[in-house]
């Protein structure tokens, strides 16, 4: 780097830094209905089988894909 990128760099986000930064307005409730033990169930296996699954497919068939080339 060059003696002069600080300086650059400096320049280029020291108007960023003076914005004001609006604050979310974020507000909780406790739920209207209590999730079950099946909805809970539902939900955990469904995201299983989106997320874990294909992975697990591919790792366990690397060998496999090896070969091919």
């Amino acid at each position: 780097m060059s003696v002069f990128a600080p300086l650059l760099l400096r320049g280029l986000t020291g108007a960023a830094r003076r914005l004001p930064v609006p604050r979310a307005q974020v507000h909780s409730k406790p739920p209207r209905e209590q999730l079950g033990i099946m909805d809970k169930a539902i939900g955990l296996t469904a995201c299983f089988l989106c997320f874990l699954l294909p992975g697990g497919w591919v790792l366990s068939h690397l060998e496999n894909y090896k070969r091919r080339e």
